[in-house]
């Protein structure tokens, strides 16, 4: 039975990036543990279980599997699982993963574990495709150096944040995800112009935002 790690924020994880390819994956039969930086149970950005953001029936499904599931009720740390256990890692996006798993070491170190290594997967979602802006080899070299990749667009990231940067929360974005993987030499393109945006490159698979969450999972079993 295959299995995957899913690393998901405390500090505000969007729901449908979390709870689609983690139901596809069940569905599929793939063995799923938690892990969150510090092992206490994620928590969900109330903007992406809002009806009126998302619609009532994505709603009503994510608040309930992010209520009721036992391994995001449960999770384990970072600090305490290696890349080599699991034949795939998956980060789920949400602004929150920029204050914390994007900067966490040891999510840094899974990633770069599982795309350098043997066999491993990596599925990334939207803000959480940050990490990639911050994360190197062995060598010094950055993960994401020419590799092709999507993620949350700077675009997008205009109509929420204001002009000093500060989220609807009141929060200071610490920086924008397509500035910081374009810097980190990333082959950027988001590909605006379709409904999804999912692109696979080696072992790194990423997806550009909630409405791509689904063709990711799949296209992620597909790889696996």
């Amino acid at each position: 039975m295959p299995s995957a790690l899913f690393v998901v924020s405390e500090e505000g994880y969007w729901g449908e990036e979390c709870v689609e390819p983690l139901t596809t994956l069940d569905e599929a039969g793939v063995d799923v543990t938690v892990a969150t930086p510090s092992g206490s149970p994620p928590v969900i950005d109330e903007r992406s279980v809002d009806p009126d953001t998302v619609g009532e029936e994505t709603a009503a499904r994510v608040r309930e599997v992010h209520e009721s599931d036992a391994r995001l009720n449960d999770p384990v740390p970072i600090a305490t699982v290696d890349a080599d256990d699991y034949d795939a890692v998956v980060l789920p996006g949400g602004h929150g993963t920029e204050w914390d798993v994007n900067q966490d070491r040891h999510a840094r170190k899974l990633v770069a574990d599982a795309v350098e290594g043997d066999g491993g997967k990596v599925l990334i979602l939207c803000h959480a495709v940050g990490i990639l802006g911050f994360t190197h080899t062995e060598e010094g070299k950055y993960v994401v150096s020419e590799r092709d990749v999507t993620g949350f667009p700077n675009e997008w990231e205009a109509d929420i944040v204001d002009e000093n940067d500060r989220m609807p929360d009141g929060r200071k974005l610490p920086y924008w995800v397509e500035d910081e993987v374009k810097a980190a030499g990333g082959n950027w393109d988001a590909e605006l112009d379709s409904d999804t945006s999912v692109t696979v490159d080696g072992d790194l698979i990423t997806g550009r935002g909630p409405e791509s969450s689904r063709a990711a999972a799949v296209t992620l079993l597909e790889e696996l």
